[in-house]
């Protein structure tokens, strides 16, 4: 899932695409009263009927697909899933080079994936962290003594 307003992800890997994984997923991921965009797939369908939420989906199948909807008439086709889209295109990109992941493992690069996808900004002291450095020393030049 990704937060429209707040832009950040949360990715999960499920055993099944069972109903109740699915629900339990949605249930920790989004507040009640959220507002949920999906695709057509029917397992989407039980999204709007829990905890108040708002379910919306545009329907990519057919000869009259769409791919966005303006679902207020102001002009703007806010409800879609183009970024989540996007999200799995960056996903297979980051795997790619990995030629294939033990599922044992799968949920540890996913979530790699997923941090490095919310972290907005990378600093000196953030890299300084992830490298196991202490805080900036600021070096001092060697003295050296003139002649007597």
């Amino acid at each position: 899932m990704i937060g429209r307003e707040s832009g950040e992800v949360r990715l999960d890997v499920i055993a099944t695409a069972r109903m109740v994984e699915r629900d339990d997923v949605v249930d920790t991921a989004c507040l009640g009263g959220t507002t949920v965009n999906t695709d057509e797939w029917s397992g989407y369908n039980r999204v709007g009927k829990r905890h108040g939420r708002v379910h919306r989906a545009v329907d990519h199948s057919g000869p009259k697909s769409t791919w966005a909807l303006d679902a207020d008439g102001d002009g703007v086709r806010e409800v879609h899933c183009n970024t989540l889209e996007g999200l799995w295109t960056g996903l297979r990109n980051f795997l790619r080079p990995f030629r294939g992941v033990n599922k044992k493992y799968l949920e540890q690069y996913v979530k790699m994936f997923e941090w490095s996808y919310n972290l907005k900004a990378i600093d000196d002291g953030f890299l300084r962290v992830l490298l196991g450095g202490r805080a900036a020393v600021t070096r001092r030049r060697p003295t050296t003594k003139s002649g007597p």
